[in-house]
């Protein structure tokens, strides 16, 4: 099978198994960095932390919308 068969059948597929093939193609592309995987989990406790230690406040959703 070649790629303009494969590209020919993914054409004829319904939209949701369309978008299903896109989404483990994209996914097959982009492997996760586990640096910034570390770094990112690091970030979030260290926020966590200081918002449990009052440190920092939160906004409330309503107020964080732009108008």
């Amino acid at each position: 099978m070649n790629s303009n068969s494969i590209i020919k059948d993914a054409l004829n597929l319904s939209p949701s198994e369309r978008l299903y093939l896109i989404e483990l193609l994209s996914q097959s592309l982009s492997e996760p960095d586990r640096e910034i995987d570390k770094y990112w989990k690091e970030e979030v406790e260290r926020r966590f932390e200081a918002y449990r230690a009052g440190e920092i406040k939160s906004i409330p959703y309503d107020k964080n919308l732009k108008k």
